[in-house]
């Protein structure tokens, strides 16, 4: 997914983006040999989101690693979020490198399939997540159980798998490097290929969205037979039932805000269409990783008092953490 590389009628690249954004300028992998060129400041944007996802994550996988207490199935999902991001990160990063310094149509190629691999797995282990916080809740009191885990596990496999699969497409031949026709709005991808990853986000977010509104009704209903049991609602009851409906929103709304407009114009777009409004969606997208650490992992008080352990040695006796379950939102 590189910046635009328009050739005019002498063969040479052109540096920049052009001024308005107007011509043929989806983001584009280039085959010729390297030429200097301008350093297009969306590129810049993305390395550094990029460097900050990295950032982020990997610090997450090297807690979840070192402390022998973050093996529930819970982490395990939290992990496999937090390395899909991480090695999207540093896709981000690899594709600003090769962009810039090692211009080759085979190393284009398979650092798009490696991006498109890891944020298709960061977006099934949100799913993957989903679904476990609904089958703790719905399934409470055989949730701690062997097959618990093997369906976590079987969850996890089946989409790395998939998105092994869909990172591999355009490297095995599923580009439009000699089919400028079928082009999409990020090259070298096809409007079939971008087409069919588009379709699997919105299954993917309409599935999440169901899971969360019965995860709603669970809370909800929780709450009114603990009302019903103490003859009353106390205020604790509810404000607590309300931060919980209002985290679930906000989790939801995040992943839509960030992957609803790249996915919509991923369909809806042309590749004539100036590459700003490629970046422009593009570049939220990535944001999803950034904050996908924040939300479930650095919120959750067992992988706090883990980095209190990490990197002060030791827990401090004033500091309470109490342990959570994937219920708890």
């Amino acid at each position: 997914m590189e910046a635009a590389a328009a050739l005019n009628e002498s063969g040479a690249t052109a540096p920049r983006l052009p001024a308005g954004g107007g011509g043929n300028a989806s983001l584009e992998l280039s085959s010729r040999p390297p030429t200097p060129s301008a350093l297009n400041p969306w590129d810049v944007m993305l390395c550094v989101s990029g460097t900050a996802i990295a950032c982020e994550n990997a610090l997450v996988v090297a807690i979840i690693c070192y402390s022998p207490t973050l093996r529930t199935p819970m982490f395990v999902l939290v992990g496999s979020l937090a390395t899909a991001d991480l090695l999207a990160g540093l896709g981000l990063i690899l594709n600003f490198v090769f962009q810039y310094v090692i211009r080759s149509e085979t190393v284009s190629l398979l650092t798009v399939g490696f991006l498109v691999a890891s944020f298709a797995a960061s977006v099934s282990s949100l799913l993957a997540i989903t679904v476990d916080r609904y089958l703790s809740l719905y399934n409470a009191l055989t949730y701690y159980s062997e097959r618990t885990v093997l369906c976590i596990h079987t969850m996890l496999a089946g989409a790395w798998g998939v998105s092994l699969c869909l990172g591999l497409l355009p490297v095995l031949g599923w580009n439009c490097l000699h089919d400028r026709a079928s082009c999409s709005v990020v090259r070298p991808l096809t409007k079939s290929n971008v087409t069919l990853l588009s379709a699997s986000f919105f299954l993917i977010f309409l599935i999440m969205l169901h899971l969360y509104i019965e995860i709603c009704k669970i809370v909800c209903r929780h709450a009114h037979q603990i009302a019903l049991q103490q003859h009353f609602l106390t205020a604790s009851h509810y404000v607590a039932t309300k931060k919980g409906v209002s985290t679930l929103a906000i989790i939801l709304g995040t992943f839509g805000a960030s992957w609803m407009p790249f996915a919509i114009y991923c369909v809806v777009g042309d590749p004539d269409y100036p590459s700003v409004y490629t970046y422009a969606t593009l570049l939220p997208a990535t944001y999803n990783s950034m904050i996908n650490p924040i939300i479930y992992a650095y919120r959750n008080q067992e992988i706090q008092r883990s980095m209190w352990v990490l990197f002060c040695g030791c827990c401090q006796a004033k500091v309470s953490f109490h342990s959570r379950s994937p219920s708890d939102v």
